[in-house]
């Protein structure tokens, strides 16, 4: 099943009309890092700890939220063993957004809304800054009409995603004990609270700008709202910055389609695939031809094809459109 496949307009169904509540919740989780991450990470801060929060961030942030939940849980742009699977998953769960049906459900929700022709101000990030803000990070949104979602069976029913579905806040012991164990207070504080204020505050900071300004090299007619390159997070952000190519290609395990758009995740996952334990990797030339993207007058002019010399399956011509 592909993620496009998920979700199902209903007899009726509305992607504009709806109430946003305060969810105490997913509320309570964020405010309590970020009081962590203020009020005690200055004090107790170090260079030990400051590595930790780097190395851990890049990890969770990389192989979890890019490869684990996005490209593989979410849109199975490519293929790998079971284990590796769980593995990337569940390091996206530390990350501290949701767990994997969670994010599946969030995800698959606003790209549906994002195609139609007018939907939400919460899943367009049409509010101002400020307010978007609190709404991302402490509110959730309840449509009048909204479509039927499907999580495919050997998702919804396999037992290890269950369980961290239901457990995904606690799933930060796992880290949270070892780390207090070996560096203190410091290397919990930074490894867990400043870590996942970083991660879930600055995934919402680029869905912000990637849905309002930045480059734009295709458009998706009739959807109401387009995706934007947010160039000076590509590199931080592993590749996920490079919204507007995702919301052309979808599909793709390539964020940074072309050769000045770095794209880390793109890089790991090329790497493995080198090594021969991931298969089938999507990309554009792979993805069935949507006649309503259309490329940007004047914007292709510019842009030379990423051509990875070491990936051979990656040697591909963006098609004309």
């Amino acid at each position: 099943m592909l993620d496009t496949e998920r979700v199902r307009s209903r007899e009726i169904t509305d992607a504009h009309s709806g109430i946003v509540y305060w969810k105490p919740v997913k509320s309570l989780w964020f405010l309590s890092h970020l009081a962590a991450a203020i009020f005690i990470a200055p004090f107790v801060v170090s260079a030990s700890s400051l590595a930790v929060f780097l190395v851990l961030t890049g990890i969770t942030l990389c192989f979890g939220h890019s490869l684990g939940m996005h490209r593989l849980l979410i849109h199975r742009s490519y293929e790998c063993p079971k284990w590796m699977e769980y593995l990337f998953v569940w390091l996206g769960v530390l990350v501290g957004m949701a767990g994997p049906i969670g994010m599946m459900l969030q995800h698959d929700l606003r790209d549906w809304a994002q195609r139609q022709s007018k939907c939400h101000d919460y899943l367009l990030h049409g509010s101002g800054i400020i307010k978007d803000g609190w709404w991302q990070l402490n509110c959730d949104l309840t449509l009048k009409h909204p479509p039927e979602f499907t999580i495919e069976s050997e998702v919804a029913s396999d037992k290890f995603y269950q369980f961290i579905e239901k457990t995904w806040m606690w799933q930060q012991l796992v880290v949270a004990v070892p780390l207090y164990w070996l560096g203190g207070l410091s290397w919990l504080v930074w490894g867990v609270s400043v870590r996942i204020v970083i991660s879930v505050g600055g995934h919402w900071l680029i869905g912000y700008f990637a849905h309002n300004k930045g480059e734009r090299t295709w458009k998706v007619e009739g959807a109401a709202v387009q995706g934007h390159n947010i160039r000076i997070a590509g590199f931080l952000s592993m590749g996920e910055a490079w919204h507007n190519n995702h919301h052309a290609y979808p599909g793709s395990a390539m964020l940074g389609l072309y050769k000045d758009e770095p794209d880390p995740g793109w890089w790991v996952l090329n790497a493995l695939r080198n090594l021969g334990v991931v298969k089938n990797i999507r990309l554009p030339k792979q993805l069935p031809v949507r006649s309503e993207l259309v490329a940007e007058a004047g914007n292709l002019d510019h842009r030379v094809e990423r051509v990875p010399e070491d990936c051979e399956i990656a040697k591909f011509i963006m098609r004309d459109n």
